[in-house]
């Protein structure tokens, strides 16, 4: 499907204040540092190069942190071939997972954990499938100071692995904890570890899907290119505000990059991130603000095996707000073969993948608990200019898959030695934010007409819910296929959901791929969410 617009986007960070480092006095960490004066904000960078090495060699001296800091690094480091980063030995990165899952981080070691200040920090051992190490460092009165790794700073199931851990001296990742659900209780609410993986969760919610920072070659002949963020700061915030701010320094063969993300914990949480990358070659097949899902089988295609739930799914469809405004609502899939879709755009207001349903008896499962996993939505903060949101449905046969992934594909992509910028919004809501108080497709499924004239042709049906209308026959039904006809649609009230059903019958002359399309409309204006899908013959 192809769609234009010329719409802009807002393009205000209200980050940008409200998570300001603190001009305050450093309380205690865990450890006690003699802080000398800062110095000056208009070094070259090979003073701040010279600063961080010399911090590295004594972390109780600092150097000097701003934003620009982690763009000059970034900067400077496209100007010569990727260096791999340092692997975790094979004494770590041989252990199972249920062996790595018992190094836990102690809590009374947790950075910030015993002082005002409401956000604290924990961290990731390097190990099992998490081999890349990466630096830690917090910010506090504009100084940056390195985070030691030492015996005590995570429980093992042997003094042995605790003494590797300490003799290695970096981390995999870092979580933050902030009171989210209850003022008396500081709760994990998101992650960076893995490449340039991110999770976060809102009040109420426990971990789904993940974001990333950027996407390089998804399902390309070539193979996929995972960067890494190889550096992180974490700013101190003040005993009052709400948000925290962490930056990262991004690294690959292709591209460098440094990432704001201004974090704010709640109900939803949300992100503003603010990226600059720095190609150190043409990379046509970007992916901006990615988020990857897993999708196993709902209500348009059900388990090849024998499976007692309904559902099993961190996400259920895909969701776009195209820049002239229209909403897509697109089911995901769980194909037998690759497919890719793309959705052309230009000025692109939004897009997410979605988990809509949240009942427990939705889904049926105890240990899973899929109703509780959040939602994520992109708004773009410029205007990210034309391109397509990419969606790839990768066949899996197993729940612990991520197989779904979705981003924005920039048109053109990005050029050697130019500059790349953009900013977005990711919120972490049950359901898509531009459609509060309005009309949801919260099902749509599929089968084959069972009698009438049309019977044995596949048919779809779509409910949508709280469509208010007096009349139902001023509603109209707009339906198309790529490839065949529509032999029949029509719609009645639903009661339960107080909407009404969309049924549409098809027949796809015998194609292997058939893109339908339905809208449903009232006086010419659209009144919900288009609905898009893709049939395959072999499903």
């Amino acid at each position: 499907m192809f769609f234009c617009s010329i719409a802009r986007a807002d393009n205000t960070d209200p980050a940008q204040k409200e998570a300001a480092p603190s001009q305050q006095a450093a309380p205690q960490t865990n450890k006690t540092e003699n802080q000398p004066k800062a110095s000056t904000k208009n070094k070259e960078q090979q003073a701040i190069d010279e600063s961080v090495k010399k911090a590295l060699q004594d972390p109780k001296s600092g150097y000097q942190f701003t934003d620009q800091t982690v763009i000059d690094m970034a900067k400077k480091l496209a100007k010569s071939p990727m260096v791999p980063p340092l692997k975790a030995p094979k004494a770590l990165t041989d252990l199972d997972y249920s062996t790595y899952r018992k190094i836990n981080f102690q809590q009374n070691q947790a950075v910030w954990g015993n002082t005002p200040t409401p956000f604290s920090i924990q961290l990731f051992a390097p190990g099992y499938l998490y081999k890349d190490l990466v630096d830690i460092d917090v910010v506090e009165n504009g100084k940056a100071f390195p985070l030691e790794v030492s015996p005590s700073s995570f429980s093992t199931p042997n003094k042995k692995l605790a003494e590797l851990i300490d003799k290695v001296g970096k981390f995999a990742g870092l979580r933050l904890h902030y009171p989210i659900n209850t003022k008396d209780h500081s709760d994990e609410f998101i992650v960076f570890q893995g490449a340039t993986y991110f999770r976060a969760i809102s009040k109420g919610q426990t971990y789904g899907l993940s974001a990333r920072g950027l996407a390089i070659d998804v399902a390309q002949p070539t193979g996929e290119e995972f960067p890494m963020f190889k550096h992180f700061w974490i700013e101190r915030p003040s005993v009052t505000q709400k948000a925290i701010v962490v930056h990262a320094l991004l690294d690959s063969k292709s591209v460098t990059g440094a990432y704001r993300f201004g974090i704010y914990p709640g109900s939803p949480t949300r992100i503003v991130v603010k990226a600059t990358l720095f190609p150190r070659q043409d990379v046509p097949h970007v992916g901006l603000a990615p988020l990857t899902s897993m999708f196993m089988f709902g209500t348009m295609d059900r388990s090849d095996e024998p499976d007692f739930r309904r559902r099993v799914h961190d996400s259920e469809g895909l969701q776009i707000q195209t820049g002239h405004g229209e909403i897509l609502w697109r089911p995901l899939n769980n194909p037998k073969t690759l497919q890719i879709s793309s959705f052309y755009d230009k000025s692109l207001k939004g897009f997410g993948l979605i988990q809509r349903h949240r009942n427990y008896s939705d889904y049926q499962d105890l240990e899973a608990n899929y109703q509780t996993r959040p939602s994520a939505w992109v708004k773009p903060l410029n205007d990210w200019g034309p391109g397509h949101v990419e969606l790839v449905e990768i066949p899996s046969n197993s729940e612990g898959n991520d197989n779904i992934v979705a981003y924005w594909q920039p048109k053109g992509g990005l050029k050697k030695d130019q500059p790349y910028r953009f900013s977005y919004q990711l919120t972490w809501p049950n359901d898509t934010p531009v459609l509060a108080n309005k009309p949801h497709i919260v099902r749509s499924a599929k089968g084959t007409k069972l009698f009438g004239k049309y019977k044995g042709n596949p048919e779809v049906v779509i409910d949508y819910s709280d469509v208010n209308v007096d009349d139902i026959k001023k509603l109209h039904i707009n339906a198309s296929t790529s490839a065949g006809k529509i032999l029949e649609t029509h719609l009645v009230k639903n009661p339960h959901i107080n909407g009404i059903r969309v049924y549409v019958t098809f027949d796809t002359d015998n194609a292997d791929v058939a893109e339908l399309r339905v809208a449903l409309s009232e006086n010419h204006k659209e009144i919900a969410s288009t609905w898009l899908y893709r049939w395959l013959k072999q499903q």
